[in-house]
């Protein structure tokens, strides 16, 4: 399957007016013995989430890690805050939102939650950082603010 394909199948979630959406399934591995899901796991969830939107912006990890912008360049989560609200259970049908708060220097701020059926289970704050090869943070380029800002945040 290409790029285009998988993201014409869903594959990747979708860019929303308020920035990205991504359906997940809860499967067995994801739960532990008492049958919700495993703590843990959620962070899995919301990686996902935040991975997709930035491929869906064009923001791909294998081509900052090749040197494609000039030099090696990673993300790295720095902080994250997470509430646990509501269990999420086997079979259950999540989408997890991904919205950008703000973007200062070499650093982004999320906002996620993951949502069932229209009720919060999980919510999270994220700062996440760019660092170069030398592991010192990198400032955000410009021509990404458009596509992490989409409501011109």
């Amino acid at each position: 399957m290409t790029e285009e394909e998988a993201q014409a199948a869903g594959l990747s979630g979708e860019l929303t007016p308020f920035g990205h959406r991504l359906l997940a399934r809860v499967y067995y591995a994801d739960t532990d013995f008492s049958g919700v899901v495993y703590h843990a796991r959620y962070l899995e969830f919301l990686e996902r989430g935040r991975s997709d939107y930035l491929r869906l912006a064009g923001v791909r990890h294998t081509e900052l890690a090749d040197g494609l912008r000039g030099e090696r360049i990673v993300w790295v989560v720095r902080r994250m805050e997470i509430d646990f609200v509501r269990p999420a259970r086997m079979d259950d049908v999540l989408a997890v939102e991904t919205r950008t708060e703000k973007i200062s220097g070499a650093r982004i701020f999320m906002a996620q939650q993951i949502v069932r059926g229209g009720q919060t289970l999980i919510s999270a704050r994220v700062e996440a950082a760019i660092i170069g090869e030398n592991g010192r943070p990198k400032r955000f380029p410009d021509e990404w603010l458009d596509a992490f800002l989409p409501s011109g945040g």
